[in-house]
């Protein structure tokens, strides 16, 4: 029997969906609006052109800021529009640094 190659037992494995994108707006408390930013082909003409969506994402601890660079990830209905929560801050608008 062969040994299957997975993954160290010790290593969390999320099988939620995860985005990236900017935070555009600060909602209210304990929400941020994210913009992401992705290309699609036309299927005619076979152009490539730009398609944005915001997300409204749960940010817990308030640490995101207008302009930052985010990562969310899905979770339970929070509110009506809240299906996402914030699971890091990769870079800031003001230093222009990672923050890792």
């Amino acid at each position: 029997m062969k040994q299957s190659q997975t993954q160290p037992a010790n290593t969390p494995v999320s099988l939620r969906r995860q985005f990236r994108g900017e935070v555009v707006s600060l909602g209210g408390n304990k929400t941020i609006h994210v913009r992401t930013k992705s290309l699609k082909m036309h299927p005619k003409y076979r152009k490539q052109y730009a398609v944005s969506k915001k997300y409204a994402v749960h940010d817990e601890t308030g640490n995101a800021a207008l302009g930052n660079v985010v990562v969310f990830e899905e979770c339970r209905p929070i509110s009506k529009t809240k299906r996402w929560r914030l699971v890091r801050v990769l870079s800031s608008a003001t230093l222009g640094t990672a923050i890792e």
